[in-house]
C-alpha cells in the first residue's frame, strides 16, 4: 500500500491562491498517475486533475479548469495542485489519490484506492 500525505491547505482570501502538495511513500508510483479530488460538507467527492506517471497527460475537472495546474516530481515522489483565483466554491478537503491500475488516468474516485488523509482549503469572500 502506497501513503499519501497532503500538505499546503489553508485559509485564504478569494482570489488568492494556494499550492497544495502531495508526498507518496511505501510502495512504488512508478507508472501510477496521481489525482486530486475534493470533498465539501454534503457533497460527492469531485475530480480536480488526474496526471499521468510522465506528466504528458493531464486532465482537469470543469469547475477548477483554467484555474489550477497538476504537476509532479518523480525524483522525489511529490505532485503538486497549484490553484489561483480561488473561489469560496473551492472550499474543501482535497485529497490526493493513487488508482488501483497502473498505466491508467481516471477521473473517477472509485478507480482509486489509495487516498491521504485530505487538507482543508477555506476561502473566504
Amino acid at each position: 500500500q502506497v501513503q499519501l500525505v497532503e500538505s499546503g491547505g489553508g485559509l485564504v482570501q478569494a482570489g488568492g491562491s494556494l499550492r497544495l502538495s502531495c508526498a507518496a511513500s511505501g510502495r512504488s508510483v512508478s507508472m501510477y498517475a496521481m489525482g486530486w479530488f475534493r470533498q465539501s460538507p454534503g457533497k460527492e467527492r469531485e475530480f480536480v486533475a488526474v496526471i499521468n506517471w510522465t506528466g504528458t497527460y493531464i486532465a482537469y475537472g470543469d469547475s477548477v479548469k483554467g484555474r489550477t495546474t497538476i504537476s509532479r516530481d518523480n525524483a522525489k515522489n511529490l505532485v503538486y495542485l497549484q490553484m489561483n483565483n480561488l473561489k469560496p466554491e473551492d472550499t474543501a478537503v482535497y485529497y490526493c489519490a493513487v488508482p488501483k491500475k497502473q498505466s491508467v488516468t481516471p477521473l473517477y474516485a472509485n478507480a482509486y484506492d489509495s487516498w491521504g488523509q485530505g487538507t482543508q482549503v477555506t476561502v473566504s469572500s
